[in-house]
C-alpha cells in the first residue's frame, strides 16, 4: 500500500473484494491479473492480500455472514482523520451506516456506509 495515499483524508486507499465464493476469486484474479496471493489468518478470518509485483494492491476475503445474501462485489476504502465523526457527518447528509465504526486489529477503524442514492462505500482511519 502506498503510505502516502493511506494517510490522505479523501483519498481512495484500499480495495476490496467480498465473494462468496473466495477459491474462484483467488483463482479467477491471480491468473487474470498476474497477482501473488498471500493468506493471513486471523481468529476471525482469513483474508487474501493481492500483490501486483511487491506491491500490495487489493484484499479479498470471504462473503461474512452479516453481509449473507448480498452479490459479489469489490468495495474502495477512502481514508478520513476520525471515522465516528465522519459516519455522523455522513448520516447527516443523508447517508445510511451500514457497519457502524469498528476497529480491525493492527489496522485501523472503518465504517461501511451507503449514500442518499444507495452507492456503498467504506471509511477508515488507520493506525
Amino acid at each position: 500500500m502506498e503510505m502516502e495515499a493511506m494517510k490522505t483524508h479523501g483519498a481512495f486507499s484500499w480495495n476490496e473484494l467480498v465473494t462468496t465464493d473466495i477459491s474462484a476469486a483467488k483463482s479467477f484474479y491471480s491468473t487474470l491479473f498476474g497477482w501473488q496471493l498471500e493468506d493471513q489468518e486471523s481468529e476471525q478470518m482469513t483474508y487474501t492480500m493481492a500483490k501486483a509485483g511487491d506491491k500490495e494492491v487489493a484484499g479479498m476475503m470471504a462473503m461474512p455472514k452479516e453481509a449473507e445474501g448480498m452479490p459479489s462485489a469489490w468495495g474502495g476504502y477512502v481514508t478520513v482523520d476520525d471515522v465516528d465523526k465522519q459516519v455522523k457527518r455522513a448520516e447527516n447528509l443523508g447517508a445510511t451506516t451500514l457497519v457502524e465504526p469498528r476497529d480491525i486489529p493492527n489496522i485501523g477503524r472503518f465504517s461501511v456506509i451507503s449514500d442518499p442514492q444507495g452507492a456503498m462505500i467504506t471509511m477508515i482511519t488507520y493506525n
